[in-house]
């Protein structure tokens, strides 16, 4: 009996640390994408690593598959040069995996601007646990027109 206690006393502290560090990845996740939103990139970057990467996988009209990369430099020139229109990307659901304090977090979306669909795809962020916050070390997504539903 005594073990079956401490068995499900261990299982709920675990449940209940694995909720917590979820909900602080998608902290930094809402954090992110709340930036994109107001177009603030001083609000993005808050939520970025220092060494964050931005990959693209895309079809090219011949229909190959390219992998493209952006800095986040260049990032910051789209989100403050969009300063005014509405970026909302809507995100469709979350699965996120941890190992310690590195996170991945699947996420499907539909990208809405100023009112209109553009697009979906899928983001997969790379995440790592610096302190006690949750930084995104890396974003990589997919993006299409068709088979949005």
């Amino acid at each position: 009996m005594k073990t079956a206690f401490l068995f499900l006393m261990l299982l709920c502290t675990t449940t209940s640390f694995a909720q917590q560090e979820n909900e602080g990845i998608k902290k930094c996740i809402s954090t992110f994408f709340d930036g994109m939103k107001a177009n603030d990139t001083m609000m993005i970057k808050t939520s970025l690593d220092s060494s964050c990467f931005l990959f693209s996988v895309v079809k090219t009209k011949d229909g190959r598959t390219v992998l493209e990369a952006e800095t986040i430099a260049d990032f910051f020139k789209q989100v403050a040069q969009l300063k005014g229109n509405k970026l909302d990307e809507q995100l469709l659901s979350y699965d996120i995996k941890t190992d310690g304090a590195m996170a991945i977090a699947w996420m499907p979306y539909k990208f809405y601007f100023n009112e209109q669909f553009s697009h979906c795809g899928v983001n997969v962020f790379t995440l790592i646990k610096r302190a006690d916050d949750w930084k995104i070390m890396g974003i990589t997504d997919t993006r299409r027109k068709q088979g949005c539903e």
